[in-house]
């Protein structure tokens, strides 16, 4: 729900980092369109609030009225001039209009807007040499007409024809009919290079050789299967007295945890000032919690793929296409849902209606014991809150998931699902670049790269990273019986130090540590972050992909705080050169020990495709942890009353667990 709390003198807001209401949107939008005389061709990829800076929003006290500010990045549809505004709310002014400019090296362009993604269909369809191309693989105009125009990021591989250019790139899938999955039939050989700003395209590839368009439907929406399993039963969640957490305006607070809720156009769900209550303490932990970049490189060398490798928050949002979520669908239980107040396409403020959903949910057994010399019994069962959004991205489906455990774990789960791309495969062939998933249809490996940012607080703003692993100690006079391994601990004193890669062979993880608070056994505070082991980028260096994409040749960077440090690809990774984000970042080498810190992390999966993923991939879940480790003095969850569900049932007797 939106928050209806009286608000701060002067503004909208309950506390400094709360989203821009509706009406804060509008005024930010209305106030650019007449102090800088936008017109009709003016586009916004965001309105979003500004958040203040660390230290005032750490020495804000209620009643404080705090400057409430909106930026904005907007261009011209017709010329392509880019802008990036902050807009004072209370003084109603302009207060920074900064000319980006998209045609110096290394480029770089905003991000697509839903507009222009609508309207790529309409110019490719318009181009002789394009319908010809479809009339050459047995295409009539009638045929040309239901053909579904993907318009996907274009990347940048230093061809004369992007210079300058606002482009995406286009594939194209026929269709049977308007509700066909057109994915089912991709059509080979033809890629349509996009001019956005011309509204033209600029470069056809329309190869020699055809391969024939795979025809057989594969369609998943319910009138397709009206057959259904007739074996589930119903399985409900009931709180008959309501959930755990409270919500007030944007805070959430559920049990010892504590933090805002945020929202912006790239990342969607941002997390701030997640802390823990420990008896009479408020202990901070992560200031600032979000996922700022995704990159999904295909490694099919082909026409119709060898360019894809779609940054999802940058180059379109992951918060700008985020899911309506559903009742009993989405999420299940005793649901709370935020609507998220957005700027459409014009600057004009929408509502984003259930974008966020919390709510909590069993996890099982967290902690027992039976001691059988007394008759001791003891057991608790683990509850979680959970809060998350989907947003859908073209084909894939992504849900994020942030978990808060009675034990003080953090998790981030990422639930990948939705439709895989396609390649048609000439009829008798092999597809050597991916995996078949039916009859003349392949789906290129690829892989999924994610990076949270967290802006660390751990007990305080003076934070280090430690790296550890556990190696085998050599037979000898300390290890008679070869039985003793070790756990090594290295300092990351520099930000190059701290580019690093997970290792599965040696357990490799990291410690975040607060050197200035000593924890009950005399260390220093800390949480731990524990990395899957997936490959890095696997794309060779000096390729596009990697140098645009660099982020996720590491699985952990650490940064010395910057304000204007905010992606790991850089502010505008759509059509840039490379070398942006982290990689750049780190080049400063600050120190960051005992510093006011960032831990990057990019994780992710690799794909290759299967026909289990078609016409609907399963989800696939990728993600990492971070537990304490020294953090507390014991078990903070033993605190947890006792608990017997009396709903629950034996089914051979068909009596409750109480008897």
């Amino acid at each position: 729900m939106i928050p209806t709390k009286p608000s701060v003198v002067g503004t909208d807001a309950d506390h400094p980092l709360d989203p821009l209401s509706e009406a804060e949107v509008a005024l930010a939008s209305e106030i650019l369109k007449k102090e800088k005389r936008l017109g009709p061709h003016a586009r916004f990829t965001h309105v979003q609030l500004e958040e203040p800076a660390k230290s005032d929003v750490l020495g804000w006290k209620p009643g404080v009225v705090l400057p409430r500010r909106a930026a904005a990045t907007l261009f011209d549809c017709k010329t392509g001039a880019t802008h990036v505004a902050t807009v004072d709310l209370e003084s109603k002014s302009v207060i920074a209009w900064q000319e980006y400019s998209t045609k110096a090296h290394p480029y770089g362009q905003p991000p697509i807007t839903i507009e222009e993604v609508f309207k790529v269909g309409d110019i490719v369809k318009a181009d002789a040499d394009w319908r010809r191309a479809m009339k050459r693989r047995g295409l009539d105009d009638k045929d040309i007409e239901l053909v579904q125009v993907d318009p996907f990021s274009a990347g940048y591989f230093d061809r004369e024809v992007e210079k300058g250019r606002r482009l995406v790139s286009a594939v194209s899938y026929w269709r049977r009919d308007l509700k066909d999955n057109g994915y089912a039939h991709p059509i080979e050989g033809v890629v349509a290079l996009v001019d956005l700003i011309e509204n033209r395209i600029v470069h056809l590839v329309d190869e020699p050789d055809i391969i024939p368009i795979p025809k057989k439907s594969r369609n998943y929406d319910r009138a397709s299967i009206p057959q259904t399993r007739k074996d589930v039963k119903p399985l409900d969640i009931v709180q008959k007295d309501g959930p755990s957490f409270t919500v007030e305006g944007w805070k959430v607070s559920w049990q010892n945890w504590s933090f805002r809720v945020g929202w912006t156009a790239r990342e969607g769900l941002v997390l701030h000032q997640i802390s823990f209550r420990d008896g009479a303490r408020e202990r901070p932990i992560i200031y600032r919690a979000s996922v700022t970049d995704m990159i999904v490189p295909y490694a099919d060398p082909t026409a119709n793929h060898f360019w894809k490798c779609a940054f999802d928050a940058g180059e379109y949002g992951l918060g700008k296409l985020a899911n309506a979520l559903e009742l009993g669908c989405d999420c299940l239980g005793h649901i709370n849902y935020f609507d998220v107040p957005v700027a459409d396409d014009y600057g004009e403020p929408s509502i984003m209606k259930n974008a966020i959903c919390l709510h909590e949910e069993d996890y099982g057994i967290l902690w027992k014991h039976y001691e059988f010399r007394n008759e001791t019994f003891e057991v608790r069962r683990s509850r979680r809150l959970v809060i998350s959004f989907f947003t859908t991205v073209g084909n894939y489906d992504y849900g994020f998931f942030w978990y808060f455990y009675q034990d003080g774990t953090i998790q981030l789960e990422v639930k990948l699902t939705g439709i895989i791309q396609t390649a048609a495969i000439a009829a008798g062939k092999d597809y050597p670049w991916g995996g078949m998933v039916a009859e003349s249809l392949g789906g290129p490996t690829h892989q999924h790269f994610f990076n949270a940012r967290l802006h660390m607080m751990l007990d305080g703003e003076g934070n280090t990273v430690t790296e550890h692993e556990f190696r085998p100690r050599p037979w000898g006079t300390d290890n008679p019986y070869g039985n003793v391994f070790d756990v090594t601990a290295r300092t990351l004193s520099r930000e190059r130090d701290a580019a690093r890669e997970a290792d599965g062979r040696t357990g490799r993880y990291w410690k975040i540590s607060n050197p200035n608070r000593t924890n009950s056994v005399g260390g220093p505070t800390s949480y731990k972050l524990i990395a899957h082991s997936a490959p890095a980028m696997l794309a060779q260096e000096g390729c596009y992909m990697t140098s645009r994409g660099g982020f996720a040749t590491k699985h952990v960077w650490v940064t010395r705080y910057a304000p204007d440090e905010r992606y790991a690809s850089g502010e505008f990774p759509n059509q840039h050169a490379g070398g942006d984000g982290l990689p750049k970042y780190v080049a400063q080498n600050r120190t960051i020990e005992n510093q006011d810190i960032v831990v990057w992390h990019s994780f992710g999966a690799m794909h290759v495709c299967r026909p289990e993923d078609f016409p609907v991939m399963p989800v696939e879940y990728v993600g990492f942890t971070l537990k304490p480790n020294g953090f507390f003095a014991e078990n903070p969850a033993m605190d947890l009353p006792p608990d017997r569900n009396a709903a629950s049932r034996d089914n051979r007797d068909k009596g409750s667990c109480c008897g």
